[in-house]
């Protein structure tokens, strides 16, 4: 398990499971007038050429059509080629899903009532994709039906094309669901009838760290140790692990598109088969059936036709999870004040700036849920003005959707304004760090000053008894040179040894100072002008000496002004007195 777990820490950006894909947002929704075509891609010059009506005739299911489905998504929007299809990843969606899972089809419909009924499942097995047709274009709805939530777990490519072909799904919910890319956009709007909406939004949540790995690795985790502090690297997409109260805080997906018709409305939910603890098809299908027993929310279900209210319970699945993981990660930041009294150690300091990394992060993922919040309180619902419903229900509708909607935003803001305080004790963390850091270098370095006084005490000594013995050393010198005057029957004289050791002196001081001649030499010369050194520093020396005669002259020239013109002014003074 040891080796499981670092295998997990060791894991790149690009072979990490647990990470989430960098979003492109410019591919988010479809007033992008050329979907997945980057600057430096070629239009497919045969679609561009392609003398096609741009929208084909709706196709109506029935016996005349010839599963048009197989055809999805450029059977209905033809300016997605094959190239943009497969750049979207909706191409690997369709031809490369896990053929040993089958896709399941949870469902709830809430009637005119507002009761949650028929919670059942659908299993489309993979080989049966004429039975899965039949069933998905020809079921059968109650007649008192308002809303049917679709659920989808381990979405296979016939069926995302199967729903994309019966309910007209513009592509991009597909490619913003399967890239992760946070978006909203309201589509196929017919007024007095209905429209679509899409929102998707990546939001933090808060798991079990052995439940995390253990959804990563398929494998017990009884024995999983804790996330050594500081063995985590900055990167903001990844999950951040808590070692102090053992959480992981991943980000999950909420990708919804919302059919919103006078005759019935239609929510499809896709769940992520990815290998990391997301909200998965079955958990959020029970959650939004459990919000049916809502007394609060089944008043509102009752009274209001508008099917926007239950995509109002999907957004709250995602603010339940906000708050949850702010308040584990909360709990983590007071245990690091705790730590950092004790210890001020070069690990903490890495933890604390790959938390406010991910706390930068978390700032702009909050900002958007907010925006997905305005969007759906100022998209209103065209089924809405049908005449089909009164004026009375159609405002009080309004009233309650505003409402609940501002209760949203205010919850958003309170989640804002936590995570502002968050960020402020983790900068007085850090603060702290920095000053404990600097308060153990500077007892370290007096402690260093302390012994290099006592190494320099000791240098004194050995200094003092070197001059002690230098008289008798330098006697011991004179009195073994081999010259005549001291040793007779020699060759040597003290002429030659002055003659050899006074040039060799003078050539030694001549190289040390040609190569220490900084102050004579400021940029970097040749080794000739180097040696010259003695011919610059006498020229510098005559510089300096005129100089000064000049500067002696001008305050001399000065001084003998002044005194002429003190002299005229007191002139000029007894001039007037008399």
């Amino acid at each position: 398990m040891a080796a499981s777990v670092h295998s997990l820490r060791s894991l790149t950006k690009h072979d990490d499971p647990s990470r989430v894909p960098l979003p492109s947002h410019r591919h988010a929704a479809p007033s992008a007038p050329w979907p997945w075509i980057d600057l430096q891609d070629e239009v497919d010059p045969v679609q561009l050429d392609n003398s096609a009506p741009p929208i084909p005739d709706l196709c109506d299911h029935g016996t005349s059509c010839d599963e048009c489905w197989k055809g999805y998504p450029q059977s209905r929007f033809p300016n997605w080629t094959e190239r943009q299809v497969k750049k979207a990843r909706i191409y690997d969606a369709i031809h490369h899903y896990s053929r040993h899972q089958n896709c399941i089809i949870y469902h709830v419909d809430v009637d005119h009532k507002g009761f949650f009924t028929n919670a059942e499942e659908f299993i489309a097995v993979n080989g049966r994709e004429v039975e899965t047709w039949d069933a998905i274009v020809h079921e059968k709805r109650p007649t008192d039906l308002r809303v049917r939530c679709l659920f989808l777990e381990n979405l296979s490519g016939p069926v995302l094309q199967m729903l994309g072909a019966k309910y007209n799904i513009e592509p991009f919910f597909w490619s913003s669901s399967l890239s992760w890319i946070p978006s909203r956009f309201q589509e196929e709007i017919f007024p007095k009838e209905g429209d679509h909406i899409t929102v998707t939004l990546t939001f933090l949540r808060s798991t079990a760290n052995e439940e995390a790995i253990a959804a990563r690795m398929g494998k017990s985790t009884d024995s999983l140790p804790s996330t050594l502090l500081g063995s985590q690297k900055i990167d903001t997409h990844a999950p951040l692990a808590l070692y102090s109260n053992q959480r992981l805080l991943s980000l999950d997906l909420l990708s919804v598109h919302l059919i919103r018709n006078v005759k019935g409305s239609t929510i499809i939910s896709y769940h992520p088969n990815l290998k990391m603890s997301t909200t998965t098809a079955p958990y959020l299908h029970t959650r939004i059936r459990f919000a049916g027993q809502s007394v609060y929310w089944q008043s509102m279900f009752q009274k209001s036709p508008d099917p926007t209210f239950i995509l109002l319970t999907f957004i709250w699945h995602a603010m339940y999870a906000w708050d949850e993981a702010l308040e584990h990660l909360y709990e983590h930041i007071c245990a690091l004040e705790n730590r950092v009294i004790t210890t001020a150690s070069m690990p903490l300091t890495q933890e604390l700036h790959v938390i406010r990394a991910h706390h930068l992060h978390y700032s702009s993922l909050l900002d958007d849920f907010s925006k997905n919040v305005k969007f759906i309180k100022e998209t209103r619902n065209p089924a809405m003005e049908s005449p089909l419903i009164p004026e009375g229900t159609r405002k009080m509708s309004r009233s309650l959707l505003d409402r609940e909607c501002d209760t949203l935003l205010a919850e958003i803001k309170r989640l804002s304004v936590e995570l502002a305080m968050q960020e402020r004790r983790l900068r007085n963390v850090m603060n702290l760090v920095f000053s404990s850091v600097n308060i153990n270098d500077s007892r370290y370095m007096r402690q260093m000053t302390e012994a290099a006084v006592r190494d320099s005490a000791g240098m004194k000594q050995i200094a003092y008894l070197t001059m002690i013995f230098a008289p008798a050393t330098f006697v011991a010198g004179i009195f073994g040179m081999n010259i005549h005057e001291i040793n007779p029957g020699t060759l040597g004289s003290l002429p030659h040894y002055i003659a050899v050791a006074v040039p060799l002196t003078i050539v030694t001081i001549w190289i040390i100072i040609a190569f220490q001649s900084k102050y004579l030499f400021t940029d970097d010369v040749s080794i000739w002008r180097r040696l010259a050194w003695p011919f610059f520093l006498a020229r510098r020396m005559l510089s300096t000496k005129k100089g000064q005669r000049g500067q002696d002259e001008k305050e001399k020239k000065l001084l003998e002004s002044y005194s002429i013109s003190s002299q005229e002014a007191i002139m000029s003074r007894e001039f007037l007195d008399d």
